[in-house]
């Protein structure tokens, strides 16, 4: 957990990603919808690209501009964000009204929640448990 968070645990890491989420690769696009400090956000860019979590893709080359795509290590990060997002939403937001909601291609409010891939049951505090050398 300690090498996720110094990759990802970051303010301006993790709105990076919120951003390439909703489909916002631009350099500048990002600096304007999150507000970050042009020089803060390039360097979290550059970690993210660096840990094989975004890449780096040239879109024009007069002048030389790019924009960043998630890697594999980068889209299995979506739930991640999907489960903050929906804390905050809980237990942060104003007046317990959602800065943004996401639907479902389904049509429906997306909510994300953790399940046992087998099961399907939720997962809640203490009914995960480190596996047995004999169950695995």
């Amino acid at each position: 957990m300690a090498r996720t968070l110094e990759i990802v645990g970051e303010k301006w890491a993790l709105l990076a990603l919120r951003e390439v989420f909703l489909g916002n690769r631009r350099f500048d696009e990002m600096v304007r919808r999150i507000g970050a400090p042009r020089d803060t956000l390039a360097a979290r860019l550059r970690s993210l690209v660096g840990a094989g979590i975004l890449e780096r893709r040239q879109y024009s080359e007069h002048p030389a501009r790019y924009e960043y795509r998630l890697t594999t290590a980068g889209q299995e990060l979506y739930p991640v964000i999907l489960t903050l997002m929906r804390w905050g939403d809980e237990h942060l937001a104003a007046d317990g009204k959602a800065p943004m909601v996401l639907e479902h291609a389904c049509g429906h409010r997306l909510v994300a929640r953790v399940v046992c891939e087998a099961c399907g049951q939720p997962v809640q505090p203490r009914s995960a448990r480190p596996a047995t050398a004999a169950g695995l």
